[in-house]
């Protein structure tokens, strides 16, 4: 007994340190389509406690490796929260499945995992302030067959095909061809990873139309200490000379960072005469992220300069990342027109949110201009995340980050440049891409029905499967 414990723990160990590179900031992706699936099995075949145990234990494991990014963007005690909840997560997904398969014995359960999943992580995304930020479905961004599924049903269309893939593992691993339906199951879901996949690669293969149109972007990594000090000089002369040689090489907008500098309301209002004279001298559209101070009031912004000079744009962000949750948040969701495209914008995690993606989506936004600021080693994920938003709502993203990515990507999820962000002289990226109206979706009509089913379908099955577990252990005695 003590020796199947043991392995049973040790199993659990090893599951949760190959999670591991499946939850980093830099996931391999491909162990997102089995590793869980092997927890479920070990689920599967014990006790119910056990099963908890076990999975806590694989969770914990895995979760803790992004302990460092955590401390970083938050103090420690909620840090520690996280990963307890992240790790409760793991607990309360697989429990679920757990329950209902148990319960019914049955091979049309093999959809439990995939359905209680997408549940979840539904719920995180509407109702958590960091949304579903770790959802196993962004290990998938840059799989961009299987990433096509966005464009249906948002990450949850991802994450459902995703898990499907592993419980058929388990179910394989638990039981085999056993009970009635099993092999048909397993052939269900091989037909539907293979027109999933099939359906991105038809996707993809549709051509892009739009004009061509040039876009700078610059990214000045250095901190500023100070309206007036020599490192704001320093910055600041330093995105003036980018802006004006990113025009002289052709580029017709140009976007600079989240929060370049935070400037008490006087300052600020110089600054923006400032950066109104750069857009008119040059004749470009320029976006740019600043942090506004009014007497208790902090505001995250982003101006949006026309090449008259005039701002256009003043859009607050509506997310805040750990370190400003005492900023105030935004409602509006602007759009301009230019040249017949429309043009939104966003600022850094407020596109981790797949509802404010879509509600630029049904402005019939063509490109998402998103200022930028990240936390350096969680550069690939912020990008990837924020990839995605276009993919649902077939749009063009151009994100602009400190300590981050320089990116622009189209509407499939196609990463057409690419540059990393640098201390002085700063880094820059200039590119040119097909622009034009925003790709129709499925996503950007419907949002995430797939989501609210599979929470509903979840609870009513939790349900089912415990009065049919009473009602047999009361048939039993």
């Amino acid at each position: 007994m003590k020796t199947t414990l043991w392995a049973q723990v040790g199993a659990a160990l090893l599951i949760g340190l190959a999670l591991r590179f499946v939850l980093n900031l830099h996931p391999v992706w491909w162990l997102a389509w089995f590793v869980p699936g092997l927890l479920f099995a070990l689920a599967l075949r014990v006790s119910t406690w056990r099963a908890h145990g076990l999975v806590a234990i694989a969770g914990l494991t895995s979760v803790t490796v992004n302990f460092p990014f955590f401390v970083k963007v938050m103090p420690l005690p909620p840090a520690i929260l996280v990963m307890a909840l992240q790790t409760l997560l793991w607990v309360l997904v697989i429990g679920a499945a757990r329950r209902i398969v148990r319960a019914f014995e049955s091979a049309w359960t093999i959809l439990a995992l995939p359905v209680a999943a997408v549940a979840v992580d539904t719920l995180l995304a509407h109702f958590t302030p960091d949304g579903n930020w770790g959802s196993l479905a962004y290990t998938q961004a840059e799989i961009l067959p299987v990433a096509q599924l966005a464009s249906l049903a948002g990450v949850g269309g991802m994450l459902l095909v995703l898990m499907l893939a592993n419980s058929a593992l388990a179910f394989a691993l638990t039981y085999g061809v056993k009970g009635r339906g099993a092999p048909m199951a397993y052939v269900s879901v091989g037909l539907v990873i293979a027109v999933s996949v099939a359906f991105g690669y038809w996707r993809l293969a549709t051509p892009v139309s739009g004009a061509p149109v040039t876009f700078g972007m610059v990214a000045v990594d250095d901190s500023i200490q100070g309206a007036n000090s020599d490192s704001s000089r320093a910055v600041w002369q330093r995105y003036d000379t980018q802006v004006r040689a990113l025009v002289a090489q052709g580029a017709r907008q140009i976007l600079l960072p989240e929060k370049i500098d935070v400037l008490p309301a006087a300052a600020a209002q110089l600054r923006q005469v400032q950066l109104a004279q750069l857009a008119r001298t040059q004749g470009v559209w320029l976006t740019v992220g600043l942090g506004v101070v009014n007497g208790a009031e902090k505001r995250n912004e982003a101006w949006v300069f026309a090449p008259d000079g005039s701002r256009v744009t003043d859009y607050l962000k509506q997310f805040m990342a750990p370190p400003e949750r005492d900023f105030l948040p935004g409602r509006e969701y602007p759009v301009n027109d230019i040249q017949g495209v429309m043009y939104g914008v966003a600022i850094c995690k407020d596109m981790h949110f797949a509802r404010l993606g879509r509600s630029f989506g049904t402005r019939d936004a063509g490109v998402m201009l998103v200022p930028a600021w990240d936390f350096d080693t969680d550069d690939w994920m912020e990008a990837n995340i924020t990839k995605l938003r276009g993919v649902e709502n077939g749009y063009v993203i151009v994100r602009s980050a400190r300590n981050g990515l320089l990116s622009v990507s189209d509407a499939y999820g196609r990463m057409l440049a690419v540059q990393r962000s640098a201390k002085l002289p700063g880094s820059v990226l200039l590119a040119t891409v097909n622009v034009g109206p925003r790709v129709r979706t499925v996503y950007t009509r419907i949002g995430d029905v797939l989501g609210w089913l599979c929470v509903g379908t979840t609870m009513v099955l939790l349900a089912w499967a415990i009065m049919r577990t009473r009602r047999t252990s009361g048939q039993r005695e």
